[in-house]
């Protein structure tokens, strides 16, 4: 969040129009606008536009101050004559101390107060200076203009322990500090700043020594609307000088001294200080983003892979040094295995019995033979990136085994957790070939159901066609045989798959963790839920697509009838059809942006947002009933609120207490209802990412507020790094799970929490985007950075 206040030095409409645009600078760069002023004796940290041409409006009247340290409590507490509360826009010093209250860290404005020329017998020392002395508050500007005793100004900033900066703006080697209108002043600056980042590394370092006081970076006024330091001075020696002979000291000095400037000027130096107070706030954006990063992934993230790889270091500044990864080989593993399989078919025993061993996850849902497709451009010259439709395209086709269970089974089972895989296959081909495919991959095939010829029902088979740059195109599924064995008998008999084989296995397994694709129809689905429930197993669902989504919230028409091996839980027969938090029947979903719309309209369209129980968990959420955006845009970004996908999470967080929205190059936003006792409510260092608080204490549902954070993407890779973005989502979720269950059933030293593993999951997906395979080998490289 970027804090400035209202422009100053313009009149009325001029000054809201750059209110305005200020505002819309800071959002189009990636940040949220906080415009601080008083108005109508509140102080105000972030205006609306009708408040914002109120506050603007009311400049020249007399109800209207101009607000520094020692006029905030008279503002604020006093009327005017007429009995009306006053308004005001602050200085330096007051917009300091209210950004501070706010917990805001950067401010961006025109110009720096400082020490008047003759401060020796008159002193006359800007309150903005001292302010920077005592307040924590980053302050960037475009220095102090040159009728100010600059060399003066400086020393006293030193004297006070602040610290002072300039962007180099493109200029090597030592620069000036800025006289607001001319990028040159003849006094060097302390300090030179290359970039954003840097400052931002600064600001950083500065709250992590607790240093109470504040910092200021000067930004030069943009070089090709400043004015020559010549042509500045002899303006400014003439406006003084008919200042001292009119007799004009104090307060009203600045602004005498800078009508005049504008008077001799010719308009000059408004447009100069437009273009300055314009560069600033996008300066002051810009570092207040690198800010964000650094505190959230810099520390953590450079304490846990040191222990990993090599780093060199220059300053605060570190360069990954490991090496790149090698690029797969045209023949991927599971097409070997394919031909292999194709080889033996006829000695592949089927329907073999599960091993006798325990599991910590199981999956359920989709084994398919994958087909993916990529689009080839005719020639590299050819500017077409997508496949034409209605005709025929060149293509790269390979054939792998997928299918989203079983890709999320895989990525746990090489992270060394202790996987079994249900699903079905037919009798034929394909189906023989995925068996000897699981079986060369170390699977035990005991949760593969295999279903007679006879049958009708084929293999499930996923089509994928991408286009020139690996992104999905368009996909085709023939999921039918999961749904063809999982219809459900009335009541529950042997003869029903999902009862007779897959249900006994839960039961007798009680694994930590079931993990659940959207394949599975409505009723089986709710089945899963169900018996994982009576087992006391969490849940994680795998939405799949926007079209299979929505069946996690679908009613079945009829109650969801348990075989009588399974205990039934308390809430299994009076509940609705699902239940809310603390007893949810799933525990984490991984949509993406497009698949948590669609959770989010199927909620709404099935009324659950109407529910009592769903409002008693979200009214105890602690969210102010005025909302939380500013709050949700810096957990996550303005344009993910303005898409509603904050929002969409939080409103399914009743029923799914655990979301993480994956969203491509942006990264994963992870959306958390946090219980009562959740020791994150009481953390240091999880505080920027506790959007709320209950203030129930415990009480009532056993609410404690909620955690929102977005991880920004582990690495960006070059369009010619990607190989493949089939299965890149479910390695994230395999990982995931890894990460939550240890490996081999042994407990890790504390409790993973899923923010200690969404880095890792992210990395294994690179692994994924990188390889030929649904799921990259190297994936168990990761081992040591989930600590298994």
């Amino acid at each position: 969040q970027l804090a400035h206040t209202s422009p100053s030095g313009f009149p009325y409409p001029a000054n809201v129009a750059l209110a305005s645009y200020l505002e819309s600078v800071v959002r189009v760069n990636g940040g949220v606008p906080a415009t601080i002023g008083i108005l109508n004796g509140v102080a105000r940290v972030g205006l609306d536009a009708e408040e914002l041409i109120k506050l603007t409006s009311s400049a020249g009247k007399a109800e209207t101050l101009k607000i520094s340290r020692r006029d905030l409590a008279f503002a604020c507490g006093l009327r005017t004559v007429t009995g009306e509360r006053f308004n005001g826009g602050t200085t330096i010093a007051g917009t300091m101390i209210l950004a501070h209250l706010a917990g805001i860290k950067v401010f961006a404005t025109g110009g720096l107060g400082g020490v008047h020329r003759g401060a020796e017998s008159s002193m006359d020392i800007s309150a903005d200076l001292t302010e920077l002395g005592r307040t924590p508050v980053t302050v960037i500007s475009s220095g102090c203009k040159s009728f100010l005793d600059i060399p003066r100004t400086l020393e006293y900033l030193e004297t006070k322990g602040v610290a002072v900066a300039t962007f180099a703006d493109g200029r090597e080697g030592k620069v000036d500090f800025p006289a607001f209108w001319s990028r040159e002043s003849g006094v060097r600056s302390p300090m030179v700043l290359r970039d954003e980042m840097e400052a931002a590394a600064v600001i950083h370092a500065q709250h992590l020594f607790g240093l109470k006081s504040g910092l200021h970076f000067a930004n030069p006024v943009p070089e090709e609307s400043g004015m020559p330091k010549a042509d500045m001075d002899a303006l400014i020696e003439e406006a003084i000088k008919q200042a001292n002979a009119a007799g004009i000291s104090g307060s009203a000095n600045t602004p005498f001294v800078l009508a005049k400037i504008k008077e001799l000027s010719g308009g000059r130096s408004v447009t100069a200080n437009r273009a300055l107070i314009e560069a600033n706030v996008k300066r002051g954006t810009l570092v207040a983003k690198e800010l964000v990063k650094l505190e959230r992934d810099g520390a953590e993230e450079i304490a846990a892979r040191d222990a990993q790889q090599p780093r060199i270091f220059r300053g605060l500044d570190a360069v990954d040094v490991r090496s790149a990864s090698p690029r797969p080989s045209s023949d991927s593993l599971s097409q070997k295995l394919l031909e292999k399989a194709e080889k033996e078919v006829s000695d592949l025993p089927l329907n073999q019995p599960p091993v006798e061993q325990s599991v910590d996850i199981i999956v359920a849902g989709a084994l398919a033979v994958d087909f993916p497709c990529d689009y080839s451009p005719p020639s590299s010259s050819d500017s077409t990136a997508s496949p034409a439709l209605q005709t025929s395209n060149p293509a790269r086709i390979t054939q792998s085994l997928g299918g989203v269970a079983h890709n999320i089974a895989q990525a746990a089972h090489l992270l060394g957790s202790r996987v079994r895989l249900c699903s079905a296959v037919a009798d034929d081909l394909s189906g023989r070939a995925a068996l000897a495919t699981l079986s060369a991959q170390g699977f035990d095939a005991g949760g593969i159901k295999v279903l007679d010829a006879s049958s009708g029902l084929r293999t499930a088979q996923y089509v994928a066609v991408n286009d020139a740059k690996k992104d999905l195109f368009v996909a085709m599924a023939d999921m039918s045989i999961l749904e063809a064995v999982s219809t459900p008998a009335k009541p529950p008999s042997s003869s029903d798959v999902l009862t007779s084989f897959w249900l006994p296995q839960l039961q007798r397994e009680k694994p930590n963790w079931l993990v659940l694709d959207a394949n599975w129809p409505a009723p089986a689905l709710h089945r899963w839920l169900r018996a994982a429930q009576s087992i006391n197993a969490k849940v994680a669902y795998e939405p799949v697509s926007t079209a299979k989504a929505p069946r996690l919230f679908t009613a079945t028409t009829t109650p969801t009838l348990l075989p009588p091996y399974l205990p039934s839980s308390s809430s299994s027969s009076s509940s609705p059809f699902l239940s809310v938090f603390p007893n949810p029947l799933v525990h984490i979903a991984t949509p993406n942006i497009h698949e948590l719309s669609a959770l989010h309209a199927a909620a709404r369209a099935a009324a659950l947002f109407d529910r009592a129980d769903w409002w008693s968990v979200i009214d105890a959420l602690g969210i102010p009933p005025t909302g939380a955006r500013v709050r949700m845009a810096l957990a996550s970004t303005p344009d993910l609120v303005d898409a509603g996908v904050p929002q969409m999470s939080i409103q399914l967080l009743p029923f799914i207490p655990c979301i993480l929205a994956k969203l491509g190059q942006r990264g994963v936003l992870l959306t958390q209802l946090l219980g009562a006792v959740d020791p994150r409510l009481e953390e240091a260092h999880a505080a920027p990412w506790v959007l709320s608080r209950s203030a129930e204490a415990g009480e009532g549902v056993g609410v404690g507020g909620v955690y929102m954070r977005l991880f920004g993407p582990a690495e960006v890779l070059r369009e010619e790094e990607i190989v493949s973005v089939n299965g890149v989502g479910d390695t994230f979720l395999g990982t995931l799970m890894a990460g939550l269950v240890g490996r081999r059933g042994e407990k890790v030293s504390g409790a993973k929490r899923i923010e200690d593993l969404v880095g890792v999951a992210q990395m294994g997906s690179c692994f994924t985007l990188r390889s030929a395979e649904a799921v990259s080998p190297r994936l168990g490289e990761l081992r040591r950075e989930l600590e298994l």
